[in-house]
């Protein structure tokens, strides 16, 4: 098979697979670039195979940066832009079933390809756009089928996150997982505990985010992956309910997470402590705890509330009830929010500078509290945003 007309961005890249040819080496394009390419799919960047090992690769191109020298990266600068090359490669002795004890740099294809995780990710283009396939993954794709590349066992012994990339991929390119590696999921899928959490977090995300959603979910029931998530392994039934719910498509990780929250029955600050496991950040944990306490009070939202939230977070919440029935039309939401008087506290015409120079009022939480009480006689209507009028009030409770 050959591809007849490359994107853009493989052409770009053509330069420094045709110096490695010119220098006698063999170089390709690999991995996920060439599989959406096959699938007609946007590709982000490409990556480059070669059998030329890292001093060679340094030695060809005059501007190179040992991105992951180790492991036979070398990142090659060409034209404004930079191109990952890698080394064939093999590796070995993975006794902590995330990262190779040994790499070995050899000048093999098939070696190179033969250690890489599903079949649909172990494939090849050379410059000419010519495919090779050594272990069947265009008939993988033809099929839409997630398979391991050689024994499925040996794979997720290497590396354990492929087992939740692979159901990733389920979710993401619609695929059905190949029923060997299924089981090969569930009989190790305990090897979950010894990856990083931020991994396993990044997978569980992009599956989250996927266009077939519910079977992915399936299947991360059904292989028993979620005994082994943090605060997962009490919600089998509730998973399932996320996994029967009609239509369901998430746009972002806070919806996600709310989604989570929300089925899983947590109050906000039990889903803070969950996110912390998850060791998310700080930003995420207060924008979804934010949504997560508007969707408690849909369809009723008082202008405080809308005010705290804003409108992106209501916008969160509001798509989460809406698999609850609870959710309002999107443009009356916003239109609840646009008519606010104020949408945060630098709109208020009046500061805590004005309090201490135009009523002499000594700093100190006294202020605080002055403002709170104007913006909230603002946001319920009570008060016009008018400086004026707002330093009289400020002036009766004094």
């Amino acid at each position: 098979m050959r591809v007849t007309n490359l994107p853009q961005k493989f052409l770009d890249a053509l330069p420094v697979l045709k110096q490695l040819q010119t220098h006698g080496f063999e170089a390709y394009f690999v991995g996920g670039s060439v599989r959406d390419t096959l699938l007609g799919s946007q590709i982000n960047d490409v990556d480059i195979a070669t059998n030329a090992y890292p001093a060679e690769v340094k030695n060809i191109f005059k501007r190179t940066v040992d991105t992951g020298i180790k492991h036979g990266t070398i990142m090659v600068l060409d034209h404004g832009n930079g191109y990952e090359v890698t080394t064939f490669r093999t590796e070995s002795g993975y006794q902590d079933f995330r990262r190779p004890d040994h790499v070995t740099f050899v000048r093999s294809l098939k070696d190179d390809l033969k250690r890489r995780d599903l079949t649909i990710n172990a494939l090849a283009m050379d410059p000419t756009g010519k495919i090779i396939d050594l272990f069947g993954g265009l008939a993988d794709l033809k099929a839409k089928k997630i398979k391991a590349v050689g024994q499925p066992a040996e794979r997720f012994h290497e590396d354990a996150l492929r087992m939740m990339r692979a159901v990733r991929f389920v979710s993401q390119l619609g695929f059905t997982l190949e029923k060997q590696t299924r089981q090969a999921i569930s009989d190790n899928a305990q090897l979950l505990t010894k990856i990083a959490v931020e991994r396993i977090h990044v997978e569980w995300v992009k599956l989250m985010l996927g266009k077939t959603v519910d079977h992915a979910l399936a299947e991360f029931i059904r292989t028993k992956m979620y005994l082994y998530c943090p605060c997962f392994k009490d919600h089998e039934n509730n998973l399932k309910k996320i996994a029967d719910l009609s239509g369901l498509s998430l746009d972002n990780e806070v919806t996600v997470w709310v989604l989570l929250a929300h089925y899983f029955g947590l109050k906000p600050k039990e889903t803070g402590q969950m996110l912390r496991k998850w060791k998310s950040s700080n930003d995420l944990i207060k924008d979804v705890t934010t949504a997560q306490n508007a969707l408690e009070n849909f369809p009723q939202l008082e202008p405080k509330l809308l005010y705290e939230t804003g409108l992106p977070l209501l916008l969160v919440a509001n798509q989460v009830a809406k698999y609850e029935n609870s959710a309002l039309p999107d443009e009356k939401l916003h239109s609840m929010y646009v008519s606010l008087p104020i949408k945060n506290k630098r709109e208020l015409t009046l500061t805590g500078n004005d309090l201490i120079k135009e009523l002499k009022i000594k700093p100190g939480p006294k202020i605080g509290k002055i403002i709170n009480l104007v913006e909230e006689m603002v946001l319920n209507g009570e008060l016009n945003n008018d400086k004026n009028s707002l330093l009289q009030y400020a002036k009766s409770l004094i």
